[in-house]
């Protein structure tokens, strides 16, 4: 999916904003998904505390959204930096204390190669409507035998579709590719592309899955040391955190 197209989905930039819904994605033939924008814009929960405790290293999160993972982990001293193609999700995280950059996962990124961990939360897995191609960018980010922690849908669905934001008076955005992946789909589509499936679980209603790259030469760093984070304004790096600023 293009940057250009989420970012110009004027009914999420809205809900972000505002800090609340309703706002849907939208399929063609007019099926509607409720988005969670509230829980998105509040505090992380002890469904997604549980997820943070299993990261390892420095930790990426695409899609990252209004930043609440971001800014939990910042808040920890954790290495971490959330990419969002929305200029709107990258400030309100950059206010909440996270690092972020206006970024699509498959831009050109940070780190690549040395990252511990790479979160593709709240149906972010669907992201660009290519399951095969989103694991594979997944991971050439990661560090050899890093980890990969997604969440997928509570059905058995393996769907790829186009669709667009929309609100209530369903005003919408441009189109894009999506794709909904429930466990079964998603560990498919890793077995295949070579990861081993490492855990799966279910809390708070919401399912995850636990996925790790191929191992390589022992002799890589670890991403925690040789991982560089980039903010789109000035920051002050912490002491713990590697950051570079340009």
């Amino acid at each position: 999916m293009s940057t250009a197209t989420w970012a110009t989905a004027d009914p999420y930039t809205t809900a972000l904003r505002a800090g609340r819904g309703p706002l849907f994605l939208r399929r063609a033939d007019g099926w509607l998904l409720p988005l969670e924008v509230e829980r998105w814009c509040a505090r992380a929960d002890g469904v997604d505390l549980d997820v943070l405790e299993r990261c390892e290293g420095a930790v990426l999160d695409v899609g990252c959204g209004p930043g609440r993972l971001v800014a939990e982990l910042a808040a920890r001293g954790r290495p971490v930096l959330g990419i969002d193609v929305s200029e709107t999700a990258v400030d309100r995280t950059v206010r909440l204390g996270g690092q972020a950059l206006r970024r699509s996962v498959f831009d050109p990124l940070p780190g690549e190669g040395r990252w511990g961990t790479v979160l593709l939360m709240d149906g972010n897995v669907g992201i660009g409507g290519d399951p095969r191609a989103l694991l594979d960018r997944a991971a050439g980010l990661l560090s050899p035998g890093g980890l990969l922690i997604a969440e997928t849908l509570p059905v058995d669905v393996d769907e790829r579709v186009e669709v667009q934001v929309v609100d209530l008076t369903l005003t919408a955005g441009g189109a894009f590719p999506w794709a909904r992946l429930g466990t079964p789909a998603l560990l498919r589509h890793a077995s295949r592309a070579g990861w081993s499936a490492v855990d799966q679980w279910t809390a708070g209603g919401r399912r995850f899955v636990a996925l790790r790259s191929r191992t390589a030469s022992s002799s890589a760093e670890t991403p925690k040391s040789t991982a560089v984070i980039s903010s789109q304004r000035p920051r002050k790096p912490s002491g713990e955190s590697p950051v570079a600023e340009r």
